[in-house]
């Protein structure tokens, strides 16, 4: 027997509206679909994966050169939501990554230099390769040895999350979603023409649903497939920097494989005088969202600057204006899912986090689309497939 009341029936739901979900909803309406997204807060906001004002972009994808399709697709996207809104969400400030072959550190995956040099080169992405000379002579705020090296991309840089999510659920609005936030989605059920969901305030029914819950995504499965993904804990720290030389159009946003310390470190020029932003990456301890800020202590700043900050821009102060904790929802070998559920091809599961998704949200959401719609995308996303993650 159908349980919902006429008005609750959708093409499709989508559960979470930060980075994918914002997205999908968008490229879900523009296109006609009636379609629903649902959101536990109102995003965007300060609880889940998609905030912090700063986010890098980078074309040439060092984390697999198979990315780098939906990287680009995404800085499309960007302008093209820029110019139908007039927010701005993305400055191509330059990414500089620094590294070297005695780093003890690396960022994500191993070779990621080395694979981001040859996806530039592959497809074709301006950039250039600077020994320590010329990024002591382009950048001196870089405290560099002489054995380091970087590739220095001009056109990547950084985006505002939040603004990009705004922009995209107003967008989606525009073209007749239906969005509840402030409204918990407490389970579902797959049955044969449709897919019931259940919130803490009603139920409703669609054709097909995407989970985009990022953290919160092992909440609503099975525990079998909520054993792929990890829920880790980051904090980024904001330092107030001696001088102006840090700003925007002086300093670009920078990924650091660092020589001694075992965490890379990655970092924004002083974006609205907020201070440099530099943070690092732990996948040691795990946590689960609590729907609340976390709170930085005071020993973790002061640890931070003295290891990560000060022996690497000795320009940038110890007096820390902001800090932030996020999540990355992280698998196993640190790539994405965007595959439909085992149990149902009515239900897709997304998750493009694990600290470098972001940059190919916009995209995704464009190819979660397209999957629903055209059964496949025209980005071949077998890569991001929940098969190679193993048997569950």
């Amino acid at each position: 027997m159908h349980l919902t009341m006429p008005g609750k029936s959708f093409d499709v739901a989508v559960l979470g509206l930060g980075a994918f979900g914002s997205a999908t909803v968008f490229q879900l309406s523009r296109r006609g679909v009636h379609v629903l997204g649902l959101d536990r807060f109102a995003p965007p906001h300060a609880f889940g994966s998609t905030h912090g004002s700063t986010r890098i972009t980078r074309q040439a994808i060092g984390e697999g050169a198979h990315l780098t399709p939906l990287s680009r697709r995404s800085q499309e996207l960007w302008r093209e939501i820029e110019a139908e809104t007039g927010a701005s969400l993305f400055a191509d400030v330059g990414v500089l990554i620094i590294s070297s072959e005695s780093k003890t550190s690396c960022t994500h995956v191993e070779n990621f230099f080395a694979t981001t040099v040859a996806a530039a080169r592959s497809n074709g992405i301006a950039h250039e390769i600077w020994d320590a000379e010329s990024i002591r002579a382009r950048f001196p705020q870089f405290h560099i040895s002489d054995h380091e090296i970087g590739y220095y991309e001009p056109g990547a840089g950084y985006l505002r999350p939040e603004a990009c999510v705004a922009a995209q659920l107003e967008l989606a609005r525009r073209h007749g979603a239906e969005l509840h936030t402030n409204e918990q989605v407490t389970g579902f059920e797959i049955r044969a023409k449709d897919v019931l969901i259940t919130t803490d305030r009603d139920t409703y029914s669609a054709n097909r649903l995407i989970i985009a819950a990022g953290p919160w995504l092992p909440s609503l499965l099975d525990t079998n497939l909520a054993q792929l993904f990890r829920i880790v804990p980051q904090t980024q720290f904001w330092f107030a920097p001696r001088n102006d030389s840090f700003r925007a159009d002086k300093f670009p946003v920078f990924i650091w494989e660092l020589s001694g310390p075992n965490q890379a470190i990655y970092g924004f020029p002083d974006v609205d005088g907020v201070g440099v932003k530099v943070a690092t990456e732990q996948y040691d301890m795990t946590a689960t969202p609590t729907g609340a800020a976390g709170i930085v202590e005071q020993a973790q700043i002061e640890a931070m600057h003295e290891t990560y900050v000060a022996p690497y821009l000795p320009e940038v102060t110890a007096t820390c204006t902001q800090a932030a904790t996020c999540y990355y929802t992280v698998t196993r070998d640190f790539g994405f899912v965007l595959d439909r559920h085992p149990a149902s091809d009515r239900v897709i599961i997304a998750s493009c986090c694990s600290g470098h998704g972001f940059k190919h949200s916009a995209a995704l959401g464009e190819a979660a689309a397209e999957l629903v719609l055209d059964g496949q995308s025209r980005i071949d996303l077998s890569s991001l497939s929940l098969a190679r993650l193993g048997d569950f």
